[in-house]
């Protein structure tokens, strides 16, 4: 059960190099660098709470607060939902992208997933960083419950992880999967919480919303961010045992192809 937390804690200085040279060739060569990391939230968020709760006057944002009040509570979705889609839409190429690497050195190419989760975490936690110093600006708010942010974020990675090793694995094995990422992404936003609430959805159509695996990390960080209160303990446990079964399931997979996938990549 800890063989992957042990594989990458042997392989960690390679995790480091690896991790540290990707995020300097994320902004090279623009001219503002790592202010894009703020910059594109912010910019995200603006267009959002414009459209949203200016241009087009939508109820819940009224039953959120106000406009800052469903702002946030959207910001809190994306900064989830883009987390997975970054993830989701580099995982199937993954291994193409490093064959250089995999195919003349020794290389455990199981860690590359973790590199990648890593990665986009940094830029989630710049993102989740803006939207808690818009809550002090704004709401003049700083609540004990955000101690319980890194824990809310634990499943989440863990469910990235196993959610990249799968990917990754079919991905070296058919190019079709890209595409099909590519065109299920975009309607996978909506059948997220995003721009709504889970309590929102019927109830007898809510527990297809809490099938998927962002609806219960989204709500218990706004629970967390939003209204000062610590995430429901039962909710946390579904999403923490759901997150280690995709986990240690694409472990599985991508441990027992690992030797086809680096011939064929």
């Amino acid at each position: 059960m800890l063989q992957p937390f042990a594989d990458i804690w042997r392989q960690r200085e390679l995790f480091r190099a690896i991790l540290t040279r990707e995020l300097q060739v994320r902004f090279r060569g623009s001219v503002f660098g790592w202010a894009w990391a703020v910059l594109a939230p912010l910019v995200m968020l603006s267009i959002y709470t414009l459209v949203f709760s200016g241009a087009l006057k939508v109820g819940v944002a009224q039953d959120s607060g106000g406009r800052f009040g469903y702002a946030f509570s959207i910001f809190v979705g994306l900064i989830v939902f883009n987390y997975f889609a970054e993830i989701a839409y580099r995982a199937p190429l993954l291994l193409a992208e490093h064959k250089h690497i995999i195919r003349r050195s020794i290389f455990p190419p199981q860690i590359l997933a973790w590199i990648a989760v890593a990665r986009g975490g940094v830029y989630m936690l710049i993102a989740l960083g803006v939207l808690l110093t818009g809550q002090i600006l704004i709401d003049q708010s700083i609540h004990w419950s955000w101690l319980a942010l890194p824990f809310i974020l634990l499943p989440l990675v863990l469910c990235l992880l196993g959610i990249v090793w799968i990917l990754s694995t079919i991905g070296a094995l058919t190019s079709d999967l890209n595409h099909l990422i590519i065109s299920i992404i975009p309607v996978a936003m909506f059948a997220t919480p995003v721009f709504y609430e889970a309590a929102q959805v019927p109830e007898n159509w809510r527990w297809l919303a809490y099938l998927n695996p962002l609806t219960g990390i989204i709500e218990m960080m706004r629970t967390a961010i939003l209204r000062g209160t610590w995430p429901d303990s039962l909710l946390y446990l579904a999403c923490l045992a759901a997150s280690l079964a995709v986990f240690y399931a694409g472990q599985t997979l991508f441990m027992r192809k690992k030797t086809i996938l680096v011939d064929i990549i």
